[in-house]
């Protein structure tokens, strides 16, 4: 029994940890906006040579003003320019707020080093305008509506630009489209395969625990091999006998099951306290594994039941 406790317990825990883990990178994903499709500016060519992204400003403010009344499932759709330059200087502003502490992203740049500003403001005042198009901007934020199938926003944002430049069949986008909903689909991807990975690494502990009560019955079927033979000689049957060994395989599954369960939760939430790990202990998991203990029991304890109920009456009155 004490290996059922073991193995349902780690089982919860881990599983418990791993949808945890899950759980707040799928919040953290969707802080950035899991409903954000970003337009960037696309490449150039020159002298024969093909430049990198946003080498030429091929997007504009219009391009999102369009984006947010032509495209039915956008909801809202924004511009924006960035570049280097020393905060207030000669231009006075007035701070109206501070983010929250983010640290550095996932290509190192700084997010806590940055200033937002108007759009019309940072063109005028503080970075300039491209001198191409005074309207250029570096990338646009699109707001997809709930429900909305992004795929489905970022063909249709697709083809709406590809017209509005001009752009002929054979020719490529001058644009490149960013979806984070396929962001946020990896990472739950990953989190959700690690905790598989832990579920099945402490389900060991079940198999061996399983294993643990098929060779504790099978000792107990021989030091009760003379209490056997008595029931089967006062009319017990092979099914009674059967029936009788499979029930205490299955209650000591289910007792350890039971205080399985409770040191699981229990374990999670010391896990959740001391090492301040976020873990998440869903119903289904505790019906799993209480269900999985059962399945133990009855799948383990058949053998030395079945071995138990085909002892002969005669041989087992005689057995010392």
């Amino acid at each position: 029994m004490l290996g059922i406790i073991i193995g349902v317990s780690a089982v919860i825990a881990m599983v418990g940890v791993g949808s945890g883990a899950q759980a707040r990178v799928a919040e953290q994903i969707q802080s950035l906006g899991s409903n954000l499709i970003i337009v960037l500016s696309g490449s150039t060519n020159s002298a024969g040579v093909r430049l990198g992204m946003g080498s030429q400003l091929t997007i504009s403010e219009d391009d999102a003003t369009a984006i947010a009344r032509e495209v039915s499932s956008v909801q809202a759709a924004a511009g924006s320019v960035r570049g280097n330059a020393q905060g207030i200087k000669k231009v006075p502003f007035t701070v109206i707020g501070l983010l929250s502490r983010k640290g550095q992203n996932s290509w190192g740049q700084d997010q806590d080093d940055i200033i937002l500003v108007p759009l019309s403001t940072a063109k005028k005042k503080v970075l300039g305008v491209s001198q191409a198009n005074a309207r250029a901007v570096n990338s646009i934020s699109v707001k997809v509506r709930p429900g909305e199938d992004m795929a489905e926003a970022e063909d249709q944002i697709r083809v709406l630009l590809r017209q509005r430049h001009r752009l002929q069949p054979f020719q490529d986008d001058d644009f490149w489209l960013r979806n984070l909903s396929e962001i946020l689909q990896t990472q739950e991807e990953s989190s959700r395969v690690m905790t598989y990975l832990l579920a099945a690494i402490a389900s060991v502990s079940l198999l061996v625990g399983g294993i643990g009560i098929m060779n504790i019955m099978l000792v107990s079927v021989t030091e009760r091999t003379r209490e056997i033979g008595l029931r089967m000689a006062v009319g017990a049957r092979r099914r009674h006998i059967l029936l009788q060994f499979l029930i205490e395989a299955v209650t000591l599954s289910l007792i350890g099951g039971i205080m399985g369960i409770a040191l699981g939760v229990a374990g999670s939430e010391a896990i959740s306290y001391f090492a301040e790990w976020r873990t998440l202990v869903a119903p289904e998991s505790i019906v799993l594994a209480f269900g999985f203990a059962a399945a133990i029991g009855i799948f383990f304890g058949f053998y030395p039941a079945r071995k138990a109920s085909r002892l002969d009456p005669i041989e087992a009155l005689r057995y010392e």
